[in-house]
């Protein structure tokens, strides 16, 4: 036998690459390990899922449907109660619940497996529920049968708690995000009629505000706000609470911190910085506020103006002491640590909170009235459901795109029936906006991504007429919502459908065709 040592003297007279090859199969050399590139390939899709409960009426099951971001499909179907009412998602955008009209309560979790034996549903009695308020864990309720807000607990989950309220008609609650807040706050709007805030929100008395204690569930002192209000949504620092005021065009700002309208004697902050406070945003004459988002990125509150067929971006920068922070037409009153100015000689204001209020008309027409808003995470865009904007007579309403860089109006789409429900999903380089209306069982998918801007993607259809959807998540990573409040038509909420023979009654207002 011929060693491997022989080869190798007998291969040096040879050609250098015999050499190589002998060389290469010596058992005491070393063999090169072979590793493979993996290419990167294309940013993987978020996990997110659209929820919209579907009705056909009140004496029909209602249905929720799970709905994957990726794939525009359906993922997932259950049965609720009879002609689900109010729906939201919670905080987390984990758990959904729905009131029905067959005086249920569902509730059940936000997965692909979902089904109906899933659902968990509680009988009430001697309430006449009217919205919900989910935080974290635990839901909230305001209930007109004595004008209380009854608080739940449990799974199924059974009322542990009723605490009146010193206010008539408490028809929304917002506020903390989980059960160790501070207050939640009851919006009661002293009427008498369910519908008179739809009819002649002008007319109205001031509304009410209650806050109450989410560690011993009592309430602190009644807060004044302002005529009609409809809808209230925190600021996600959970350091301002902003209540929409439709009969008087106003927005009341809450300090969540002392739990009462955030108004002050001017002082300067340890920094040498003079603090205003705002207890009122003055919207213009005829804007009709009735839904609002607070978009944590610009620090930035978008409201939809449903009788004036505009959106209003209002500048709310909160510092992290909870001040509201403010810029002056005299410069040098602010300069850090500086203590020996006079706020008088700060001069005007001229920027800062609640003092830049740009105003944005949507629609195709004259009374487009945008029903609610939708802000991308990133705050650059923001879509309006414009429940009324039918230029060319076809029986449907548009969505709006405003550029929220320079405030103007990029386009306006139309989309199936006369939308009221909208909702956005953003990630790096793919929005998706997701639009529903309550006369039709089609969901709208409007996307952009790397190549498209702002285009219909496709129509879903659903099983029955869209009550409300929610998102899970606004972006790739964020786990929370902004919005975890039910809106409910009536109560001056815009009706299910435009005109004003939807508002002859609540039943007329909240009916689905």
């Amino acid at each position: 036998m011929i060693s491997c040592q022989a080869h190798v003297r007998w291969a040096l007279v040879g050609a250098a690459m015999t050499v190589a090859a002998l060389v290469g199969g010596c058992g005491g050399n070393y063999r090169p390990v072979i590793s493979s590139i993996s290419s990167s390939g294309p940013a993987s899709q978020i996990t997110s899922y659209v929820v919209a409960v579907t009705s056909t009426g009140s004496n029909a099951d209602g249905v929720v449907s799970i709905i994957d971001y990726s794939g525009d499909s359906v993922m997932a179907q259950a049965t609720i109660g009879l002609g689900p009412t109010a729906f939201t998602l919670d905080e987390s955008g984990s758990t959904g619940y729905t009131l029905n009209s067959d005086n249920t309560l569902s509730n059940f979790s936000i997965s692909t497996s979902l089904q109906t034996k899933s659902v968990s549903t509680s009988t009430l009695s001697s309430t006449k529920i009217v919205n919900f308020l989910a935080p974290s864990s635990g839901l909230w309720a305001t209930d007109l049968n004595g004008d209380v807000v009854d608080i739940f607990s449990g799974s199924p989950e059974a009322i542990k708690n009723k605490v009146s309220v010193a206010a008539t008609m408490p028809m929304f609650i917002a506020g903390s995000s989980s059960s160790s807040g501070t207050r939640q706050y009851v919006i009661s709007q002293n009427v008498s009629d369910a519908i008179a805030c739809n009819q002649s929100p002008t007319t109205a008395p001031s509304g009410t505000a209650t806050p109450i204690m989410v560690s011993t569930y009592t309430t602190d002192t009644p807060i004044t706000v302002g005529k009609c209000p409809v809808f209230a949504v925190p600021s996600t620092d959970q350091n301002r609470v902003f209540v929409l005021n439709r009969g008087d065009d106003t927005i009341s700002v809450i300090n969540n911190q002392s739990g009462a309208l955030d108004s002050c004697t001017p002082f300067q902050n340890e920094s040498g910085q003079w603090v205003t406070c705002h207890p009122t945003i003055q919207l213009p004459a005829g804007s009709g506020p009735v839904f609002a988002v607070y978009n944590a990125t610009t620090e930035q509150l978008i409201v939809s103006n449903y009788d004036g067929g505009t959106i209003s971006v209002i500048d709310v920068p909160l510092d992290k002491y909870g001040n509201d922070s403010n810029n002056y037409s005299n410069s040098t009153c602010i300069a850090s640590g500086d203590t020996t100015s006079t706020y008088a000689g700060c001069g005007s204001i001229t920027g800062g909170f609640g003092a830049t209020i740009r105003t944005i008309s949507v629609g195709n027409t004259t009374t487009p009235n945008p029903a609610s808003v939708a802000v991308l995470y990133d705050g650059t865009k923001a879509y309006t459901a414009n429940q009324n904007d039918d230029a060319s007579g076809s029986g449907n309403g548009t969505v709006s795109v405003v550029n929220l860089s320079s405030y103007t109006l990029e386009k306006t789409l139309t989309v199936t029936g006369h939308p009221r429900s909208i909702s956005a999903t953003q990630n790096s380089e793919y929005n998706k906006v997701y639009v529903a209306s309550p006369d039709s069982d089609y969901l709208t998918i409007i996307k952009s991504t790397p190549t498209e801007t702002d285009v219909t993607d496709t129509t879903l259809r659903l099983s029955g007429q869209v009550l409300d959807l929610r998102v899970t998540t606004e972006n790739g990573s964020n786990s929370t919502l902004s919005n975890y409040s039910s809106r409910v038509p009536g109560y001056g909420q815009p009706c299910n459908l435009p005109g004003s023979t939807y508002t002859a009654s609540l039943t007329a207002c909240q009916a689905l065709p």
